[in-house]
């Protein structure tokens, strides 16, 4: 096999192989004899590195973003030198690798060379608001794991509650529940807590309290209270610190806000994500291939086989998604109509797919020209087919309605 030669662009860099306990780094470029080097990965070893690396007049370092290893030495280095980090996946695309070359040695190459391809890094604010808003989602997830939990307790106990109450954590749920706990299980006295509505529906309560509501159950319920009210407060001091940390971008957070469907947190959850700073991602575009928010399109024969969308930022894919949904629900706006146009093609999944990516490409535009969002102006004609559209849709819920109305 043929040697590949790639010109060199770039005078003086190095490559890193970077390891959980080791960092192998090879050095490359005008007036130095190629080298390599193995460091460990403690601060006092890394500093270590930096010396070794400026010595030799190095000023490009590019390394793999493989695990999570790579975070502490692409943060210690980024002080010192213009640090690349790039997708493993790019590298062994490039050919000429032979496979008893170390790969910090082809890393080093490829950066001499300028072939290797920028990953997007956020800066040290975002990627702090990053973590933040990360483990907030875990927790609400984690929340409604252990709400399901207390259900499932109800459930054993042949508490019906959520057969009656659409939200079994409403005041009146809550109330309930504290009150079982408490060893109060009649169902006239339980019912008696009903508030709102649910005051209506107090034979119905009735029924649905008759259990066998054991120790045990009292017990593991408030067991998992406790630990919904933990999750709780973990969630507040993290929103507190979610305040402070985004303090400096709120001019940002409020452009988002003005995104049908965008709430405070999702604004604050994509602005986590893709940061602040538009100039990293060429176009919207990138940025929707970058997110894993732009379907495919594989075609074999002039026929379509696939419009899946791509990997990408799953964080990222969540939040829009649930901004989606939102925003669908917003009377008289562009994406409430795209998506009943989809929906009818498309399925629900697919056309709230399709809603989360147009306000990605909105969320791009909006903080790289830092303007509100403002209604695509459309022809007379598309207005009337909105309308008409929208009449459709209201007699549909109206004649649903009339056959509910009848049956009862």
């Amino acid at each position: 096999m043929a040697t590949v030669e790639f010109p060199q662009i770039i005078e003086r860099g190095a490559g890193l192989d970077v390891h959980k306990d080791t960092v192998v780094a090879t050095i490359r470029g005008t007036g130095i004899i190629e080298e390599t080097k193995t460091f460990g990965t403690f601060t006092c070893e890394l500093e270590k590195l930096i010396l070794w690396l400026k010595e030799a007049g190095v000023t490009h370092v590019a390394m793999e973003s493989t695990g999570v290893y790579w975070k502490p030495v692409y943060y210690i280095l980024e002080g010192h030198f213009d640090v690349i980090l790039v997708n493993a996946r790019h590298i062994k695309n490039v050919p000429g690798h032979k496979t008893d070359k170390k790969d910090s040695e082809w890393i080093a190459q490829l950066l001499l060379s300028g072939l290797l391809k920028r990953s997007f890094v956020p800066d040290s604010q975002t990627r702090e608001l990053r973590a933040l808003y990360r483990h907030r989602k875990k927790l609400i997830n984690q929340r409604s794991r252990e709400k399901n939990r207390l259900q499932n307790v109800l459930e054993d106990a042949n508490i019906k509650l959520g057969s009656v109450v659409s939200d079994v954590f409403s005041k009146t749920g809550q109330a309930i529940i504290e009150h079982l706990i408490k060893g109060i299980t009649d169902p006239v006295a339980l019912s008696n807590l009903a508030k709102g509505s649910l005051v209506r529906k107090k034979t119905e309560l009735q029924k649905a309290l008759q259990g066998r509501f054991t120790e045990h159950h009292r017990f593991m319920a408030q067991l998992i209270l406790d630990t919904i009210n933990s999750i709780n407060e973990f969630i507040s001091r993290i929103e507190t610190q979610m305040a402070k940390c985004s303090a400096s971008i709120q001019h940002h957070i409020n452009l988002l806000q003005t995104i049908p469907g965008v709430s405070y947190q999702s604004a604050i959850g994509i602005i986590s994500e893709i940061g602040t700073n538009m100039a990293v991602f060429p176009s919207s575009k990138h940025l929707a291939s970058w997110a894993g928010i732009c379907p495919g399109n594989y075609e074999s024969a002039g026929k379509k086989k696939s419009s899946r969308v791509t990997d990408g930022n799953n964080y990222l894919k969540t939040t829009l998604i649930e901004a989606s949904w939102a925003g669908t629900h917003t009377l008289n706006t562009h994406f409430a109509f795209k998506y009943n146009q989809l929906s009818l093609r498309r399925g629900r999944k697919k056309a709230a797919m399709a809603i989360g990516h147009e306000i990605l490409v909105a969320s791009y535009h909006i903080l790289r020209d830092k303007v509100p969002y403002r209604e695509p102006k459309l022809k007379p004609e598309i207005l009337q087919q909105r309308r008409k559209v929208e009449m459709e849709r209201l007699q549909n819920r109206l004649e649903k309605l009339k056959r509910l109305a009848s049956n009862n």
